[in-house]
């Protein structure tokens, strides 16, 4: 065993005696410890803004794109917005102990079934800062020790959230090792950290697909996850045109470099001329590039790229778009069920009975009508922030929030029953 790799082992043995240690603190101790670290992030924001720079000119000179550099940059406002998050999760209810069923036996037995931590959890990500604070203080009010493995281009940015962090939760009393951080960029840490099964209970990658795969390759523990976020929207005959333009225009241009972004628009053919000259055309204005049919073509001419196979399965995460015309709502459904992720799809459409034949054969965790793909989150869904959006069924769909971060057990008491 390496020094790197016993380091590791090191910090799983610390993160479960912190997780013992953390199952018996009470809400109001929680949340004492969360407001604490709000004001900790607060206090060192000058030291997490230097960081940040260290890692912004770092990623400048190794010719990152505008899309990841935007996820990676940091300023007073977004510090502040990484607070009020800390602050919200703190305003929740604690799922930790809710009684979620109750009942008795003919035997004599009473049984409860009651939320639980998970444990200790490791989360491994890459380029947002902000996640080493989302992650942190969600696993810590379920209850959940965590250890953290963000990726090089935040290196140091994640160093100092993570330490301001600890300097606030320390003050309130957290338990030492609630809160880990793995500090080095070495690869060989994602390997160690996702063969800890004797002490790492669940793991969370999150990142590009490479990153996930890896760790779904090497996880001797369950993994919780989504590949892609290839959202679409669907345009109906039957759609108002412009709340159909609106849609589009905010689900793909609202904030391109995210997981619920719109890449893939489907326009039905009896709409798609009318749609792309007015629908199309503000996308263009937005700085929109559109990859597209002969429809769009014919509509647009010289102003958009062809399509080709490889668009269909695209997560562009800027500013480029994959349009289809389809022939029905049939041909729309088969697309996203066959090309799209799991993730997050829309229908615009006035007609009620086709929106429910969307909204029940869509195969993804979050299906909208007439709504924009950018809702599928968990702070607009009103859960606080969240850890991720799990495309998996298992054991946690969507949004990821606090109830989706413990598990249950049962208790069971009699007066002195033994079985026959």
């Amino acid at each position: 065993m390496d020094a790197l790799q016993q380091e590791i082992l090191d910090m799983g043995k610390r993160a479960r005696k912190a997780a013992l240690a953390l199952a018996t603190l009470t809400t109001a101790q929680k949340n004492a410890i969360l407001l604490s670290m709000a004001d900790g992030l607060v206090t060192c924001q000058a030291a997490i803004l230097e960081a940040n720079t260290k890692d912004l000119k770092a990623a400048e000179e190794n010719g990152l794109n505008t899309a990841m550099i935007d996820r990676l940059r940091l300023d007073a406002p977004r510090i502040e917005a990484i607070a009020d998050g800390i602050r919200q999760v703190a305003a929740l209810p604690d799922p930790v102990g809710e009684t979620l069923d109750e009942w008795d036996r003919p035997t004599g037995i009473h049984i409860v079934k009651k939320r639980v931590p998970i444990g200790v959890i490791g989360i491994v990500y890459e380029s947002r800062p902000n996640v080493t604070s989302d992650a942190a203080v969600l696993c810590f009010k379920s209850g959940n020790a965590t250890i953290l493995r963000g990726g090089k281009e935040a290196i140091h940015s994640n160093g100092a959230i993570a330490d301001a962090l600890d300097f606030g939760g320390r003050e309130a009393g957290m338990p030492e090792g609630a809160i880990q951080l793995i500090r080095t960029p070495d690869r060989a840490t994602v390997r160690y950290l996702s063969e800890m099964d004797q002490y790492l209970d669940l793991i969370i990658p999150r990142g590009g697909k490479g990153l996930i795969e890896t760790v779904v390759s090497l996880a001797r523990m369950p993994v919780i996850k989504h590949y892609d976020g290839i959202c679409h929207v669907y345009v109906d005959k039957d759609a108002d045109l412009e709340m159909a333009k609106a849609i589009a225009v905010n689900s793909k241009t609202q904030k391109p470099s995210v997981c619920n972004a719109l890449e893939t628009l489907l326009v039905h053919r009896d709409v798609a001329e009318s749609f792309y000259a007015d629908g199309g055309q503000a996308l263009l204005d937005a700085g929109v590039t559109l990859r597209g049919d002969a429809t769009l073509e014919k509509v647009l001419s010289g102003k958009v790229e062809q399509a080709t196979e490889d668009d269909w399965t695209a997560e562009y995460l800027d500013l480029i778009l994959a349009v289809k015309t389809v022939e029905s709502i049939d041909d729309a459904i088969d697309h996203i069920n066959t090309f799209g992720s799991r993730h997050s799809d829309c229908i615009v459409t006035r007609d009620a009975d086709l929106a429910e034949r969307f909204l029940n054969e869509i195969d993804s965790a979050a299906v909208f009508w007439n709504t924009s793909t950018r809702f599928s989150d968990g702070e607009e869904f009103g859960f606080g922030a969240e850890i991720g959006i799990s495309t998996d069924k298992l054991h946690a769909r969507g949004p990821m929030a606090l109830p989706e971060l413990t598990s249950y057990k049962y208790l069971i008491t009699s007066d002195g029953v033994v079985r026959g």
